[in-house]
Parts: C-alpha cells; structure tokens; sequence
C-alpha cells in the first residue's frame, strides 16, 4: 500500500561553513547556480511534485530567506538557536496534518526525473523512513567514503558506497521519540538502524553536491546536460 505524503520540510537553518567566503553574507540556500537560487530549484521540484504544504526552518541570516520567501505560501520556522535536522524536524511539527513527510536539504542540483516524484513511487506504508540515495561513482562534488551500504531487500547500514541525496519521506511520530530538541536525523536513522527500519532507494538521474564554492560550477555544467 502506497500513500505518499503532500508535505515537505526543507533544512535551511545551517551556516554554509563549507560555502565560505560565498556564504559571509548570504546564506547557502540563497546562492545562485545557474541563474537560480538553490531554495527556489528546490521550491521548483517541490511543486512539480504536488506538494502543498512546505515548511522551512531558518537560523542563519534568516530574515534574508524570509524575505525571499515572503510572495510565497511556504511557512518558515525561524530558530534563534540552531536545533539541527532532528531538532529542526521536531520543532516545526505541529506545522504538519499528516503523519509521514517528505524532508530535504537545500544544496543539491538534480537532473532526471523529480526527486520527490520518484520517492512517492517508492513510498510504502509499511516503511518507517525511505531516504533516496545513489552510488558515490555515480554522483557529483562529492568525494569517498559513501553514507551507506544498501542491501538487495532495500535496507541499509551505515558504512559503504551508497550516499544519501538529501531527500527522504519519514515518519513524523520518530521525532517525538527523541526526549532532546537538539539532536540530528542521524540518532534516528541509527535506531531505525538497528531494528532493520531504515530503508533507500537507488535514484534514476543525476546529482550533485553543492558543498563548496567549486562544486558550483559542477552543478552548471550538470544543469546544461554537459556532464553525461
């Protein structure tokens, strides 16, 4: 049974240390690769893949992400201290009506098919979280070690050559298990981890990291298809 949800978290909250100096006065979400900002391309795909409710979480330079997002219907959450993903996901919670969410980072240039369309195909209720991910040969601006090993049932362990893109649907009742309002998405993808719950699946396209100033130029020449 597959009932994908129509709700989005995007991390937007982070301090662009990787980024700098491009990131001293504005925040990574708000770089332009291509003409576009990396919020906006990810705003773009969210559409495109029916989702109606996005949330954003902010905390450095924030009021520069919310004034670009102030002729938008996305609600921002604005952290005065940072909460990370976990802590970011749990904060923003109440913002959601349904149970499962999609969740995804800001820094990323996808070419193929949507990212969200292409996790939603793959959603089963059964599943606790489903994190999209790819080779490390296969992905762009991101160096070894991979994330995770990806097993053939379609779980998966920390350790090997798979990486994580960034996007992922989770169960939102996982956050509420964490007592802590600082923690990241990690301590619970390890306890998921653990009782074999955590589950990947391999995406179709291409996909690059944009982690630092010369991956930028990575993501253009993805963007204009001159990376094959």
């Amino acid at each position: 049974m597959r009932n994908a949800p129509d709700e989005l978290m995007i991390f937007a909250a982070g301090l662009g240390t990787r980024m700098q100096p491009l990131t001293a006065d504005t925040p990574k979400p708000l770089i332009k690769v291509g003409g576009l900002t990396l919020l906006d391309r990810t705003l773009g795909l969210a559409n495109e893949g029916g989702i109606k409710n996005i949330i954003v979480n902010t905390h450095y330079l924030g009021d520069a992400i919310k004034k670009n997002l102030q002729n938008t219907s996305v609600k921002v959450f604005h952290e005065k201290e940072l909460l990370d993903t976990g802590g970011g996901l749990k904060n923003a919670s109440s913002a959601f009506k349904g149970s499962t969410i999609f969740t995804s980072n800001s820094d990323a240039i996808w070419s193929g098919e949507n990212p969200f369309l292409f996790l939603a195909k793959h959603w089963d209720d059964g599943c606790d979280a489903l994190l999209l991910c790819a080779k490390i040969d296969n992905v762009h601006g991101r160096k070894k070690p991979g994330d995770f090993h990806l097993s053939e049932n379609g779980t998966i362990r920390r350790s090997g050559n798979w990486v994580y893109l960034g996007i992922q649907i989770i169960r939102l009742s996982l956050v509420d298990e964490i007592n802590e309002s600082v923690f990241s998405l990690n301590l619970i993808w390890d306890n998921l981890i653990e009782r074999k719950r955590l589950k990947a699946i391999s995406y179709s396209g291409q996909w690059c990291d944009i982690g630092r100033p010369e991956n930028i130029i990575i993501g253009e020449q993805l963007l204009a298809r001159k990376i094959v």
